[in-house]
């Protein structure tokens, strides 16, 4: 019999989380989604992406997979090859540090399952979702001081006025694939860093992949420092002009 917050459903997702320097908040995390995933009776897995940190988080990560089973956390060190390590339906991708909160993820597979979109993202500029979705709240962000939330604005400005790709956050990182189409995208991806996630929605669009959004409250890190910085932004105009004139 399913419960008051269960989604049903027999699918399995993957979730697929970047680290670097991730120690102190990734046990917390990795509670959270277990705790999300196991309310909704849903079956899941977690691959812990670590780029070589040098603070302990693979060890950590190691421990983690030791306390929840090999079958549910599996720490590898390349972007790439945990996508190829994936056993689920469908993937997530979202940050470690809690800038993205787990408690989204069932509004994400709603979302998906009311519509077969190919790909739901979250997004911290719109109000309302789809008509299909009930119970959300306008998207935002909380912790970021005016020059962050103005580069922010800016660059989702800037790529939706070049690109006009018809996604309200294309900057964001909070994303639900199936996992074929992440599959596709990720083969004729050039990008890496902060344009990365930016060139991925691009290519959905003109693939012709259907896109659904979910708001989300993005909420700044509570440990460790941001990874974005005044080469991460050059590197993202670049980026924008290299679809513009190539997608």
């Amino acid at each position: 019999m399913q419960g008051p917050h269960t989604t049903s459903n027999t699918h399995k997702y993957s979730v697929i989380i970047p680290t670097y320097n991730e120690r102190k908040n990734l046990p917390i995390i990795v509670w959270l989604l277990a705790r999300v995933f196991d309310e909704h009776a849903l079956a899941w897995e977690l691959i812990i992406v670590d780029d070589n940190s040098p603070d302990g988080t693979q060890q950590v990560a190691r421990e983690l997979a030791h306390a929840y089973g090999e079958d549910k956390i599996v720490p590898r060190t390349a972007y790439i090859h945990g996508l190829n390590f994936c056993s689920g339906d469908f993937v997530i991708i979202m940050d470690a540090d809690f800038s993205h909160h787990p408690k989204f993820i069932p509004q994400f597979i709603r979302l998906q399952q009311a519509h077969n979109f190919d790909i739901v993202t979250g997004t911290r500029y719109r109000e309302t979702s789809q008509p299909a979705m009930t119970g959300t709240t306008p998207g935002g962000v909380y912790g970021w001081d005016l020059k962050r939330k103005f580069v922010s604005r800016g660059a989702n400005f800037l790529a939706d006025t070049v690109l006009s790709p018809g996604v309200s956050d294309l900057t964001g990182s909070f994303r639900l694939y199936k996992k074929s189409v992440l599959q596709h995208i990720i083969t004729l991806t050039q990008s890496r860093g902060y344009v990365f996630q930016m060139e991925m929605m691009v290519r959905a669009r003109a693939l012709g992949y259907s896109v659904g959004e979910v708001p989300i409250t993005f909420v700044d890190r509570l440990f460790g420092e941001s990874k974005l910085g005044a080469d991460e932004i050059v590197q993202y105009g670049k980026g924008v002009w290299s679809l513009f004139t190539g997608v």
